[in-house]
């Protein structure tokens, strides 16, 4: 027993040593690595710097940390930016610590009003290295924000301009690859439609894009995205609520030098119908990096006098155009209640109609005269003990699981007819975004 013992351990430190491996004590394994001396000297500069004031981290926007980095003069190196408030007349301070000759320095500070940093970005706005800094402030209370762009040079931080916003965000609308700072803010009064505005820097200056109004008042915004028009330009959508019920979608990008509402005709007072159900936003649902607004087709009822709450809808999905052409490029049933949808062709999704039975939903197809209906699918939804057993049984297949829900299906024998089979059924089965049905600007 002894010998077995000792050549065990034998082969355990050969083994070791093969690897390259060195055996450490307990100590050296648990022993924390050393700060460099560059950490060491940054936080004691900003510990100094600091001294009579607080952490004040951004609200809102990717950048929400209380010490950031940045390259601000574009030399290849980051600078630390740490966003803090003091109690004087500005309170609000940004501190910019630099590297010179190896040692951190607060080379910079910015000082501004308001109660809170709400919004920063570091983006690229005249194609010279080195990156602008937008700062978004809320001002105490007010809904109405302030927004300031600074750009480095070699006297330091100066500030190119200060607008108010209610929102903002950088984005290239003009292709040229470098960033707008486009911002929506209010009419004149707070029942008159809201304004869009675009601003670029040149030649050390902000220079600003033409006015657009927005469908709505500003105070009913619900949600801004940016992504593609049908072939290929930039775009800004915005949502906004109607009447509590529904939403409107404007469409915004830059079309010979101008700031456009490419849904919005303001010389014969007409818009794109995008009006549809407030639960479902702007998104790219086919995953073609293209933006596809929804249009909601309301099916024909089964049964005669049916009410708004026993319809049900199909949406059909559009991209835009420049001219503000529809491009349908898609269309899905969405069950809002269950949480999923489904994709249909075309030519099918004006003949279908669907019933809900409880946990189930049985799928029917009109004939050309609308006069009578065939049973094509029936969809189920099972919770519970044995879900695993129901989904199999009565020639039903599983479409999707999830932790408490077990998605199934069953065909029809005359669903071959209409080109549905159970791999085309369960390749259509999706589950709803959550970010469809927020109203998260």
């Amino acid at each position: 027993m002894k010998k077995k013992i000792f050549m065990i351990t034998v082969l355990l430190v050969a083994a070791l040593l093969l690897t390259g491996c060195s055996i450490k004590t307990v100590e050296q394994l648990y022993r924390l690595p050393k700060r460099s001396a560059a950490y060491t000297n940054l936080q004691a500069a900003i510990d100094q710097a600091m001294h009579g004031l607080e952490y004040c981290a951004p609200l809102t926007g990717e950048n929400q940390q209380n010490v950031q980095m940045t390259d601000l003069d574009g030399n290849g190196e980051d600078e630390y930016l740490v966003f803090a408030k003091s109690t004087s007349e500005k309170p609000l301070r940004i501190l910019v610590f630099g590297n010179c000759d190896g040692v951190y320095r607060n080379t910079d500070t910015i000082e501004c009003n308001g109660s809170s940093f709400d919004q920063v970005e570091y983006v690229d706005m005249d194609g010279v290295p080195g990156r602008e800094l937008v700062v978004g402030r809320q001002l105490s209370n007010q809904v109405i924000r302030s927004v300031s762009v600074y750009q480095y040079t070699p006297d330091g931080i100066v500030q190119l301009a200060t607008m108010n916003y209610n929102k903002f965000l950088c984005v290239d609308l003009d292709g040229n690859n470098q960033m707008e700072l486009f911002l929506l803010g209010p009419g004149q009064t707070e029942m008159d439609k809201g304004v869009a505005e675009l601003y670029s820097v040149k030649n050390g200056a902000v220079e600003r894009y033409n006015e657009v109004l927005m469908s709505q008042p500003v105070s009913m915004l619900k949600r801004v995205i940016t992504g593609k028009l049908d072939g290929g330009k930039q775009a800004v959508f915005v949502a906004s609520a109607v009447a509590d019920t529904s939403l409107v979608t404007d469409v915004y990008t830059v079309i010979d030098e101008k700031l456009e509402n490419v849904t919005l005709s303001n010389e014969a007072g007409t818009g794109i119908q995008t009006m549809r159900n407030y639960y479902v936003y702007a998104d790219d649902i086919d995953n073609d990096g293209v933006v596809e607004l929804p249009h909601l087709i309301t099916m024909k009822p089964m049964v005669e006098g049916s009410t708004d709450a026993d319809k049900h809808h199909l949406i059909c999905w559009y991209a835009m155009t420049t001219e503000g052409a529809e491009v349908n490029k898609m269309y899905t049933y969405h069950n809002f209640v269950g949480g999923w949808y489904m994709q249909f062709s075309e030519e099918l999704s004006f003949k279908l109609t669907v019933i809900n039975l409880g946990n189930q939903y049985e799928f029917y197809l009109w004939n050309k005269s609308y006069t009578n209906t065939v049973k094509i699918m029936t969809v189920y939804e099972l919770t519970g003990q044995g879900r695993e057993e129901q989904a199999l049984t009565d020639s039903r297949f599983i479409l999707l699981k999830t932790e408490s829900v077990l998605y199934a299906a069953k065909l029809e024998d005359v669903a071959q007819r209409y080109d549905l089979n159970q791999e085309k059924v369960v390749y259509s089965f999706r589950l709803i975004q959550q970010d469809w049905k927020t109203g998260e600007t």
